[in-house]
């Protein structure tokens, strides 16, 4: 496809005598260098008069799967018209760049206002939502953007950027098509996460966060068959921080892997006391499933803790398969070759459920809570789960359904043909010594008290 030309859209052609080096080469588009040097040299010129001005960043939503589906040529011809569109909408003054993958940036010296600035962001998505021609064949697109406004001198070019990154990261959060424009409250959420951030560090470092244990049981006896660990953290300053909280602040920031060794270490020591027909299920994140250390990781964690890899469950999400499918198989292979089971965690929640059942063999599949927290009163939710149990029982698939809380709907999953559940009915998570408790309890009144070792 050739490159659209522009009037004063960033575009930068030979005849400028610009640097090819100040050039996105696929779409002909600035790049992120050319974005930066645009508003330097705005800043430069309201020196002495300040006037307002708008940096936004832009993110196509879905990219990656529409990527996988058409193929990356195709993909690259989405890029190109989704360019032409941005550099339309230009008027003589405005800037659109190229600054990642499927990000782009656009300078509006004109816009002065938040709600301006809101107005034209939303126009944008409106214009690529549009269907885009690949071949025969038509794909759609929405994006999501972060803005953020010029006000004085002392802001620079890079404080703009980070700060409509960071409004960018508000919007994808809240869903897909949505505008934000940074505020000081945004700011100060940020401020927290890295104090989140720091504090975590810290905690991991020193061994703060732990593994607390929900059981899974049969549902047809009653009898715990295994606990999943879940990672908890009681800081001495923050307080109790939740896990919806801490663990995508460690993904994002880089601390998940050195989390899970930690838990995973800690998980399988308490684990060794268990009777040894017990399971431990342990949780994978998405950046875990990328990392091609993460089987030798667990592996020498068995092997310094002793623990029978043929009791321990992994879970992975489809949201961590879909990162990168080839990566995530080699690790699933590695795991599965040493007797480590492998299971998909929040079944039907995903975007290729089906797809990822004939790629990927899974030993269990786990129905998500939102389908058995309705199935007495929702036909529709009924209607999945004896599909997914049917499908299961084809596959030759074990199944446990989550989030189970009262006794009409375990018996409804295993009237359907579900053998195992999970949920508060059966236990809320504990640490390691109430789990020995737990298991004198309900399992076998001789085991050692709290966590002491076993003469297994």
């Amino acid at each position: 496809m050739p490159v659209p030309s522009r009037k004063g859209s960033g575009h930068i052609s030979n005849t400028e005598g610009v640097d090819l080096a100040f050039t996105d080469p696929l779409t002909g588009l600035g790049n992120l260098r050319r974005f930066f040097d645009k508003i330097d040299r705005l800043i430069e010129e309201r020196a002495d008069d300040p006037a307002p001005f708008t940096v936004g960043i832009l993110d196509l939503d879905g990219f990656t799967p529409i990527n996988d589906l058409f193929g990356r040529r195709s993909g690259d011809n989405i890029l190109q018209q989704v360019a032409m569109r941005l550099s339309a909408s230009m008027d003589q003054h405005s800037t659109v760049t190229r600054v990642g993958a499927d990000e782009f940036a656009f300078l509006y010296p004109m816009v002065f206002s938040e709600e301006a600035a809101r107005e034209r962001a939303l126009m944008l998505i409106e214009i690529l939502s549009a269907p885009y021609d690949v071949g025969d064949r038509t794909a759609r697109l929405s994006a999501s953007v972060g803005c953020s406004m010029y006000y004085s001198g002392e802001e620079d070019t890079e404080t703009l950027v980070s700060k409509a990154e960071t409004a960018l990261y508000h919007a994808k959060q809240s869903g897909r098509g949505k505008v934000m424009v940074y505020t000081r409250e945004m700011e100060e959420a940020a401020k927290r996460v890295t104090r989140i951030e720091q504090a975590l560090r810290r905690a991991v470092a020193a061994g703060e966060v732990e593994p607390f244990f929900q059981p899974i049981v049969d549902l047809s006896t009653r009898q715990v068959v295994g606990f999943e660990a879940l990672a908890r953290w009681n800081d001495r300053d923050l307080g109790m921080v939740p896990p919806d909280v801490f663990i995508p602040i460690a993904e994002e920031r880089g601390i998940i892997g050195q989390l899970s060794q930690l838990l995973l270490r800690q998980a399988t020591e308490a684990a060794c006391n268990w009777p040894d027909e017990l399971f431990l299920s342990f949780n994978l994140s998405p950046s875990q499933l990328v990392d091609q250390n993460t089987a030798r990781h667990i592996l020498d964690i068995l092997q310094r803790t002793g623990f029978d890899a043929r009791r321990l469950e992994i879970e992975i999400t489809e949201t961590g398969l879909m990162t990168d499918p080839d990566s995530a198989e080699k690790i699933v292979g590695e795991l599965r070759a040493v007797g480590i089971r492998v299971a998909l965690d929040d079944f039907g929640t995903g975007q290729s459920s089906l797809g990822r059942l004939r790629e990927f063999h899974f030993d269990k599949l786990k129905i998500d809570r939102a389908f058995v927290s309705s199935i007495l009163e929702d036909k529709p939710s009924e209607h999945i789960i004896r599909a997914i149990l049917a499908m299961c029982e084809g596959l030759g698939m074990d199944v446990v359904a989550e989030g189970i809380e009262e006794e009409e709907q375990a018996a409804r999953l295993l009237q359907f043909g579900c053998a195992g559940g999970q949920g508060y009915m059966f236990g809320k998570p504990v640490n390691a010594a109430a789990t020995m408790r737990y298991l004198r309890d309900h399992y076998r009144a001789d085991l050692p008290a709290d966590g002491a070792s076993s003469s297994a």
